[in-house]
């Protein structure tokens, strides 16, 4: 009788470290269940467990609901189906997959990384850990778990030329061209108009589309994190330096739960518990949003974990997706964004946007950087040119609606065009105000509805705007129009979608809730799009 061998042990912390026996060992364990890259197979139960649903429409698939909202809509359901309400509902595309699918590919066991989807944040980490362990318990009770056989190493194919640049696993190389301040004097914001070289490279892209950038964290940053470990920059890490692993490789904010677990493994006491509990996700000290990699280690000042098992309890550095703001039809070969750059103050210490700062500090004009384009999900301009648009996008959301006009001017396309905007200051923050007004005056862009927050003693909001024109937009709507709204999530979008909900009551001579269901089924037939954050 053949007897099993058993798996090898996993040595992931090296004998040299600075480590216990006892501590050398749990650190293995707990790293080798956080890299494990071939999880085993379903079970029929599992897969029974996950897969066997009607598709009932996915209720909590809205951008603008908060997570706690979206739980409780899936609230008895299988696992895969609330793994899919725990994401951000954007189907950005940034983790690779849209929302839906990624659900599938963990719950399948076919993706083993749960911390993709970057706008969820540990939110969303934190759900779908707790949901993969639910997964996990899935086989009938008393049933002892089948031992996993040893997983062959799975082969790395080698990329496509031919999808270079269309997925964050095959970005293509791109030039930055430079950047030009897009705010006038006394404005409060600083927003970028960047721009790219994209001819070496060969990669297009359609209106509507989303560009993913891989950006480095600071090297002032960096050296600063190296200090505190108390580890010299040329310490070697995954076969790197210590300095080029953490400038390239994890990212420094926020501080995941596995850094605190790490940390209340190598301390004791008071330290220890509430290391423990901010890595279970709770907040002893008020200050859990607060703390990135950097604050952790000061926090925890007492500890300075090994350099390798410090790495190797960050995430993975992502990219970050911006709307397109330009128009491959117009520019070929080039492309644009329109960036706020994210800048604050916590205590004394100065952060930043990690993918912002690198656009509006960091890259210097003919660098080169590894970037992507996102296809759209479900916003992009009418199949037929002729259908009037409406957009909707103060600030930064301006961005695809200046491509869709540079496009639609560029395709001759003869439908009309509305545009509203709006920020604080006209005299500082109206963004592109020379083309959009060129474009007014020729009679391409056929309504310009601007509304200034800070210009009058009462705040003034684009959904204000669409209310005081709402017959006019009604007048719109019935004539075949398509509607579309870019920018904040959390507010902007409610507010747009309430004033819309509104016009049709009022105009359209509806009850408020034959209102919403108009506005629903124009969702339905994709006259109503969004791209939100």
């Amino acid at each position: 009788m053949n007897q099993m061998t058993p798996p090898p042990k996993v040595e992931i912390i090296p004998a040299s470290a600075p480590f216990s026996e006892a501590q050398r060992s749990w650190l293995n364990g707990f790293f080798a269940g956080l890299l494990s890259d071939a999880p085993a197979p379903l079970s029929a139960e599992q897969g029974a467990a996950v897969m066997l649903d009607e598709d009932d429409g996915a209720p909590w698939h809205d951008q603008t609901m908060p997570i706690a909202d979206r739980m409780k809509l899936a609230e008895g359901k299988p696992v895969r189906r609330k793994m899919m309400a725990a994401m951000a509902q954007q189907d950005c595309g940034q983790c690779g997959y849209n929302c839906n699918d990624y659900s599938d590919a963990i719950a399948s066991k076919a993706e083993p990384r749960l911390n993709l989807c970057v706008p969820g944040g540990k939110e969303t980490a934190r759900m779908l850990k707790a949901l993969h362990e639910e997964l996990e318990k899935a086989p009938a009770a008393g049933a002892a778990p089948a031992t996993p056989a040893a997983a062959e190493p799975a082969e790395v194919a080698a990329p496509d030329p031919s999808t270079l640049g269309r997925s964050r696993d095959n970005p293509a190389p791109a030039i930055f061209l430079g950047r030009r301040l897009l705010n006038g004097k006394g404005s409060e914001k600083e927003t970028w108009h960047i721009d790219f070289d994209l001819s070496g490279c060969g990669l297009d892209y359609v209106v509507g589309d989303s560009f993913g950038i891989f950006a480095s964290n600071d090297l002032g940053h960096v050296d600063q994190i190296i200090a505190l470990l108390g580890a010299s920059h040329t310490t070697a890490v995954r076969g790197k330096t210590l300095r080029e692993v953490l400038q390239y490789d994890v990212s420094l904010a926020p501080a995941p739960d596995s850094l605190f677990e790490l940390i209340s493994y190598l301390t004791g006491g008071a330290h220890r518990a509430k290391a423990r509990a901010l890595s279970q996700g709770e907040d002893p000290d008020g200050d859990a949003a607060t703390l990135d990699v950097m604050a952790a280690l000061q926090k925890f000042s007492n500890v300075r974990p090994h350099p390798e098992a410090f790495i190797e309890a960050l995430e993975p550095l992502q990219p970050r997706l911006y709307s397109i703001s330009s128009s491959h039809n117009a520019t070929p070969g080039k492309l644009s964004l329109t960036v706020d750059i994210v800048r604050y103050v916590v205590g004394k210490r100065k952060r930043h946007g990690l993918a912002s700062s690198f656009l509006a500090d960091r890259i210097q004009p003919g660098d080169e950087l590894k970037v992507y384009v996102q296809k759209a999900h479900g916003f992009a301009l009418p199949e037929d040119p002729n259908i009037p648009i409406i957009m909707v996008g103060p600030g930064t959301g301006i961005a695809p609606f200046r491509a869709f006009l540079h496009d639609r001017k560029a395709t001759k396309a003869p439908g009309k065009n509305w545009l509203f905007f709006g920020h604080q200051r006209s005299a500082s923050d109206f963004f592109y105000a020379d083309e959009l007004n060129a474009m007014k005056s020729e009679g391409f862009l056929t309504r310009l509805s601007l509304a200034w927050s800070r210009d009058s003693g009462e705040k003034f909001y684009v959904q204000d705007r669409m209310r005081e024109v709402g017959r006019d937009v009604w007048t719109w709507l019935a004539d075949g129009a398509h509607v579309y709204v870019c920018g904040d999530a959390k507010r902007m979008a409610k507010d747009v979608e309430r004033a819309m909900v509104d016009i049709v009551a009022q105009y359209g001579a509806r009850t408020t809730d034959e209102a919403v269901l108009f506005v629903g089924d124009l969702k339905k037939k994709g006259r109503f799009q969004l791209d939100v954050y």
